[in-house]
């Protein structure tokens, strides 16, 4: 058989694992052929590909990014560049001029959608789920998460000698557009006192009031943890404008610190590394028992799939309920929700 790997979307930590799993297992355990896509579906589109072997394989399994390459292009939407191209025919043709069996997909929601999309029209599709926002539908956790929960804590560990130091508020925005899964456990982890959430709704006043009172009780400083895509008035940042507003509200010294891309970068913490290779191993499994149109996830401790058509267009989100969160309001942990 002769199987495509395509990575597309945002890079993240382990990538490049779930590439060498898929491309290893094939290899040496079934035999097949395996042809690395170019630029994410931009490869696909412009017929740009290279041929894995057990040499290019060698050594990725620590670095971050992808040694494909990556885009956001996504095939189902019009775009300037391709305005009078029918993309997803065009994929079609070059899927099968290539003589591929399957395509294994690796990306995040965007990216199981188009895979979703694909297997509908016909291609043979497996999907693997990778993003540091760990907000992929249908699994327990995707790669990338765990290094940038490293990442994410260490940077709070630190931003808690220079509040201490200096006596200030200090708020750390962290990625997360829709899902708080990354804010929450970083903000956990770090001994946040604050932790504001896409899910929950939050009152700014609630939230001084809890940091107001902290003060009073002679806390000498205050740890705000945000996720980057809480509401804000349009075009500011969610951590600056949480930033001013405690500010103007307490009238206490605070300072943000955004941390950005170096959330996706870097080399894979090792249970990312283990996660993805996995994930890129029955990836290979379902292909050579014909098993299309799935994607691979995590149950408890056990790797299985579930069908692509399930998939597309949902988000994982923290539930109010969550375990974690019901556990941090016991702790006196402030959501900036009904009591702090």
């Amino acid at each position: 058989m002769r199987i495509g790997i395509v990575t597309a979307g945002g890079d993240c930590p382990g990538i490049n694992a779930a590439i060498r799993g898929v491309g290893k297992t094939a290899i040496l355990e079934y035999g097949m052929e395996v042809i690395g896509i170019s630029s994410g579906f931009l490869g696909l589109i412009n017929e740009e590909y290279v041929q894995l072997d057990e040499g290019i394989l060698s050594g990725i399994l620590t670095l971050g990014g992808t040694i494909l390459g990556t885009s956001r292009e996504n095939p189902f939407k019009k775009s300037s560049q391709f305005n009078a191209v029918d993309k997803p025919k065009l994929i079609r043709k070059h899927y099968q001029e290539l003589g591929l069996d399957a395509l294994v997909c690796i990306g995040g929601n965007g990216t199981q959608r188009t895979a979703a999309q694909l297997s509908e029209a016909g291609l043979n599709i497996i999907g693997i789920p990778k993003t540091i926002d760990n907000d992929v539908w249908g699994t327990d956790i995707t790669f990338g998460f765990d290094s940038a929960l490293w990442i994410a804590t260490e940077a709070i560990d630190r931003l808690h000698t220079t509040a201490n130091s200096h006596k200030r508020i200090m708020v750390i925005e962290v990625m997360g557009h829709h899902a708080g899964w990354l804010a929450l456990y970083s903000g956990m982890a770090g001994g946040g006192d604050v932790i504001l959430l896409p899910e929950i709704d939050f009152d700014i006043n609630l939230v001084a009031k809890c940091l107001k009172k902290r003060a009073v009780n002679k806390k000498p400083y205050s740890i705000v943890v945000v996720a980057e895509g809480i509401p804000t008035p349009k075009g500011i940042r969610a951590g600056t404008y949480v930033s001013e507003r405690i500010r103007e509200l307490t009238g206490l010294e605070t300072r943000e610190t955004i941390l950005g891309y170096i959330q996706r970068g870097g080399t894979p913490s090792p249970m990312d590394r283990v996660l993805a290779t996995r994930y890129g191993a029955h990836a290979v499994e379902l292909i050579a028992r014909k098993k299309f149109g799935e994607m691979v996830s995590l149950k408890g401790d056990s790797i299985t799939s579930m069908p692509l058509s399930e998939v597309g267009g949902k988000l994982r989100l923290v539930p109010s309920d969550h375990p974690l969160i019901m556990k941090a309001r016991k702790m006196d942990i402030c959501f900036g929700k009904d009591s702090c």
